[in-house]
């Protein structure tokens, strides 16, 4: 069998090696092994395949042998030459994939953070299979515990994301120690499924899907988007697995002027401090009442409360706060300050 020429030039030195060496019976040198190392490096950045350059080793090795050689000493030459060659080769390839890996994450930082010139995040992005003419959501997953990449549980989600979609043109990464999945916005099939496979991989995890945007600077507001409702979502106590931020725009609205937020709750729920017990029953009594509906038997059940107990202490605030929370002339006041109290964690923290 020949060895072309193109790989041949890998193999330099290795006929006159294994020939000394394999009459003598000696092991390599140093230098004999860096050499090998030096070309297998070399054959890696070249592009070669593995099972080429083995069987270029082998041809050589069966060909060039010293017709006087011990058989196990020629095929000790070759162990230690394909061995060195191997450890040149895998180093090259491992410093190809650092390269890559942090080009990726450049890419990836700057995309989600809107950074960077457009034109340019445009052809980065269809390098990593995203079209920017069309748009895209993200979906932000925070777990139990911080990941990266290297870690099991986001291998996991990866391998099996993609064995279902591996035609799509989807991104998933891990930053500041959640999940990322950029998905077309015609397929939100698969950023619920990513949902699926975290919650299925964590056991308890939330997963938050921005609004779909357009260009890369759309990627980038859908992912703060997302970002903004697992924080959202944690302030407010909601333990749903999936969150769709296009469902919480009233939360970013109150939020916007701060100062008319803290003199709603100020004006409207201050006076429950001068209930028995404080504040945090009488508000967590109108947080459940609001959640269900305004039906005062279902708020009960949820406080475990009798109806009686609850109408109390829905009498109680409209005493103290002037307002009746039975009444829908004063309900939508109540329960905006209900929302804005829990976005601004009072009485927790002081206004």
């Amino acid at each position: 069998m020949t060895i072309p020429t193109v790989i041949g030039t890998f193999l330099d030195g290795f006929e006159r090696v294994l020939s000394d060496a394999a009459t003598t019976g000696r092991r390599l040198t140093r230098d004999e092994i860096e050499s090998h190392r030096a070309l297998g490096a070399r054959a890696a950045e070249a592009g070669h395949g593995w099972r080429d350059l083995v069987r270029a080793h082998i041809t050589a090795g069966r060909d060039g042998r010293p017709v006087a050689a011990d058989p196990v000493h020629v095929l000790t030459v070759i162990e230690q030459a394909v061995d060195a060659f191997a450890d040149g080769y895998e180093r090259a390839q491992r410093l190809v994939i650092r390269k890559e890996e942090a080009v990726r994450r450049e890419f990836i930082d700057d995309l989600l953070h809107g950074r960077g010139d457009p034109g340019q995040l445009a052809s980065r992005c269809e390098r990593f299979g995203l079209r920017l003419s069309r748009g895209h959501a993200v979906a932000v997953a925070q777990g139990p515990e911080t990941y990266d990449e290297t870690d099991r549980v986001p291998r996991q989600v990866a391998d099996d994301l993609f064995a279902r979609f591996e035609s799509r043109r989807i991104l998933f990464t891990t930053k500041d120690g959640r999940m990322v999945c950029i998905a077309p916005d015609d397929q939100e099939d698969v950023l619920i499924h990513f949902a699926k496979l975290v919650y299925a991989a964590t056991g308890a995890s939330q997963v938050a899907i921005g609004r779909p945007r357009t260009g890369a600077v759309g990627i980038g507001h859908s992912y703060e988007e997302a970002l903004n409702a697992l924080d959202v979502a944690q302030r407010m106590g909601f333990e749903d697995p999936l969150l769709r931020a296009s469902e919480m725009l009233v939360f970013p609205v109150l939020a916007r002027d701060r100062q008319a937020l803290v003199d709603l709750v100020h004006h409207t729920l201050e006076p429950l401090v001068q209930a028995r017990g404080g504040a945090q029953p009488l508000l967590d009594t109108l947080t459940t009442y609001f959640d269900t509906g305004c039906v005062a038997a279902a708020a009960a059940r949820k406080l475990s409360l009798s109806v009686r107990a609850l109408t109390y202490r829905l009498e109680r605030i409209h005493t103290l706060t002037g307002s009746d929370p039975t009444d829908p002339a004063h309900r939508y006041t109540l329960q905006t300050a209900v929302l804005g109290a829990r976005l601004l964690d009072w009485p927790n923290r002081p206004l």
